[in-house]
């Protein structure tokens, strides 16, 4: 059984868990054995977590960003409205009569 890549092109592990990889690749085979069950599943775990917290970072930023398009189209009801409640003799703010 071989070690896990350690980096790929899209994903970089952590700097102690690349160490720690290196260390167990280095170890005599019959240590080695015994640990790459648990460095496979450790960078695993690694990468999961870094595309889990990869997909809640967009999640918020799109979040974020419909935040903002909600706020601007109140705000914007809002000034129709009020423009509306002033009457139609009153100037719209579009200069509409």
């Amino acid at each position: 059984m071989s070690l896990p890549r350690v980096t790929t092109p899209t994903e970089e592990l952590p700097k102690d868990v690349a160490d720690l990889a290196a260390a167990v690749a280095s170890l005599p085979a019959e240590h080695r054995t015994r640990l790459e069950a648990l460095m496979h599943r450790v960078v695993d775990s690694t990468r999961r977590r870094r595309r889990i917290l990869n997909l809640v970072q967009e999640a918020l930023s799109q979040l974020r960003l419909d935040m903002k398009y909600l706020v601007f189209d109140l705000e914007a009801t809002r000034r129709e409205r009020d423009a509306l409640k002033e009457g139609p003799g009153e100037e719209h703010p579009r200069g509409e009569n």
